[in-house]
């Protein structure tokens, strides 16, 4: 599969990140500087598969006001079909994040009332179908709401392709129970696998992907930072240590990076292991750019690619 095509089915919307030039001090005023481009889990993770040579479709929704022109003409720029609703009468969705200086999240706050609203009718159309039937494979994000989601793998299910998912954030990915068995591949962090699995945060990874297996999820991948990278299936668990970024700019985006990466990367026939690596690759190179999409062209992809460790097996 030379071009595979990827439905995104998720978040597209302004990203604001704001970098502290000092250190964090809770309650107090820090100087920094705000930046605002258009993100989304979705919509990020789709723009690195497409860069990694996917054909990429894009179903969201958005606002009638100048964020969602903004969001059109991100996704118009890079060549991507766009099949989101556009509700004028309403505001698109925005996500913000502090920074602390060394790139780090302190705080986010996620104002997405759209995608509350009007997901799960959009789902419920017959283009959602038709979209999900011309597409090699499906990506959503726990941006939706769990009737949304629901709804997307009984589509993807009755049509017979691959459905992964980026859970977002521990409060969201609760949203993704009731179809995990039905997931080709779940991208989380510890936080998140942890409030899946019933487990703690700090469980070892082999507890994590015991207590993910018994509510009914095959695969799934999860980060912890900078930190190893694991990955399992109902026939073990493997784990990658990432290189160390050569600067840290911005962590925004990178799980984001990993997710759309190692997803085009198994939609080509890789194992998982071989598409991990491929998916630190890039999450290294989003850890080393201000844009929450990095720029993942062959000579400094290869480059990386090169640093990242082969996968090793675990007990």
């Amino acid at each position: 599969m030379n071009s595979p095509r990827l439905l995104a089915v998720g978040g597209a919307h302004v990203d604001r990140r704001g970098r502290m030039t000092a250190p964090f001090v809770a309650g107090a005023s820090i100087p920094g500087a705000m930046r605002e481009d258009v993100g989304g889990g979705a919509f990020n993770a789709l723009r690195g598969a497409v860069q990694r040579g996917a054909k990429g479709t894009l179903m969201s929704v958005r606002g009638g006001d100048a964020a969602g022109d903004a969001v059109a003409a991100a996704i118009a720029a890079c060549g991507i079909e766009d099949l989101s609703a556009v509700f004028l009468d309403r505001a698109t969705p925005s996500y913000t994040a502090l920074l602390d200086r060394d790139g780090d999240v302190v705080a986010a706050l996620a104002d997405m009332s759209l995608y509350e609203l009007t997901f799960a009718k959009q789902l419920r159309r017959s283009k959602a179908r038709e979209a999900v039937a011309e597409a090699d494979a499906v990506l959503c994000d726990a941006n939706l709401p769990e009737a949304a989601l629901c709804k997307l793998a009984e589509i993807a299910e009755i049509a017979d392709k691959p459905l992964f998912a980026i859970a977002i954030s521990p409060a969201k990915a609760v949203r993704l129970r009731p179809i995990l068995a039905g997931l080709s591949c779940l991208y989380m962090n510890r936080r998140e696998a942890a409030v899946l699995a019933g487990t703690a945060a700090d469980s070892t990874p082999g507890a994590l992907a015991q207590g993910l297996r018994a509510v009914g999820l095959g695969r799934g991948v999860i980060t912890a930072g900078g930190s190893a990278v694991f990955a399992f299936d109902r026939d073990g668990l493997t784990v990658i240590e990432p290189p160390a970024p050569r600067r840290v700019i911005d962590v925004t985006g990178a799980g984001d990076a990993l997710a759309g990466t190692t997803t085009v990367a198994l939609m080509r026939g890789l194992r998982l292991d071989a598409a991990l690596r491929e998916g630190v690759a890039a999450a290294v190179l989003a850890i080393e750019c201000a844009s929450a999409v990095p720029q993942l062209d062959k000579k400094a992809f290869d480059e990386v690619l090169a640093l990242v460790p082969q996968a090793s097996e675990m007990a």
